[in-house]
């Protein structure tokens, strides 16, 4: 077997280890590594709806199918995808079983860290769409395995996994997604304003929405906010903050048996009636309907 291939399937088995192993009732399996996950699905699924954080998702087992607008990528073991914006996907897990599960390994990208190497070593501004794929780079893959070997041994994780994933991203910068991630880093450009609106409406969802805050939030006039927010994310942030709560409010339904009222009322709907009728026109299905599909086991959660 040659050194490359060991090095993938022995990252397999390390992710494989672990995701069976800690994998709660959605599939995912959460490490003590800040924005460090794996993901466990037995069956291929429903469409899934979700606006995702900027991450990296490398598909080790199985097959998922991602669109965004009028693209679609089909992703299979050792892709992987770049979301470097925080845009609505639909996806759908659509090769899995009990004997060969899907497996994936998800890293939230830090705005931060990702700043920091980009001026410490001078790399140019970045540009690209918000979603791309390519193969998983060696050296990130190096450095993943590394960090999966530390999981269960806190103390090398308190005192080693910072420098890891710092590691991990500058390798991500450096790599065939480096051009799209950079731009994240830039300083004051129109992705980091917008992240910070994004950020506010994440931490203030079923509130109020006012645009004039989050304008503000952004430096921005309301004119130039409305037009780079639509850029960034295709969607308003009237439009980004309904699939939030819809998003949020199919969660607790699902992974907490949440009852449809009390999970509308709890995301900011005043009105079930409401709920119900944005519920279905974005999942394509009505709460209850889902409700019952989910409990036979005929739909599920499926994670990025």
């Amino acid at each position: 077997m040659s050194s490359e291939r060991l090095m993938v399937q022995t990252l397999f088995d390390l992710v494989r280890r672990y995701a069976d192993a800690h994998a709660d009732q959605s599939g995912v399996a959460q490490t003590p590594v800040p924005g460090l996950s794996m993901v466990r699905v037995l069956y291929p699924g429903a469409l899934q709806v979700a606006i995702n954080r900027p991450l990296v998702a490398t598909v080790l087992q199985g097959r998922k199918l991602v669109t965004m607008g009028a693209e679609t990528f089909d992703l299979g073991p050792g892709d992987a995808l770049l979301i470097s914006a925080d845009v609505p996907t639909v996806s759908q897990i659509s090769k899995a079983s009990v004997a060969a599960p899907y497996y994936a390994l998800i890293l939230e990208l830090d705005l931060a860290m990702i700043a920091d190497i980009a001026a410490a070593i001078g790399l140019p501004h970045g540009q690209g769409g918000p979603i791309s794929v390519e193969r998983f780079d060696p050296h990130v893959e190096d450095v993943a395995t590394r960090l999966m070997q530390f999981l269960n041994r806190s103390g090398a994780i308190s005192v080693l996994g910072d420098g890891l994933l710092r590691e991990m991203h500058y390798w991500m910068l450096s790599g065939s997604h480096g051009t799209a991630i950079r731009r994240l880093g830039t300083a004051d450009s129109h992705a980091q304003r917008i992240s910070r609106a994004v950020a506010l409406i994440r931490a203030q969802f079923a509130e109020t929405l006012r645009v004039n805050e989050l304008a503000e939030a952004a430096g921005m006039s309301i004119s130039s906010f409305h037009q780079h927010f639509r850029a960034a994310t295709t969607l308003s942030p009237l439009q980004f903050q309904k699939q939030l709560r819809l998003i949020e409010a199919r969660r607790r339904m699902m992974a907490e048996g949440a009852a449809i009222a009390d999970a509308a009322y709890a995301v900011g709907y005043e009105s079930v009636p409401q709920f119900t009728r944005e519920y279905s026109r974005l999942f394509n299905v009505s709460p209850g309907r889902d409700l019952r599909q989910t409990r036979v086991g005929t739909s599920g959660l499926q994670p990025a």
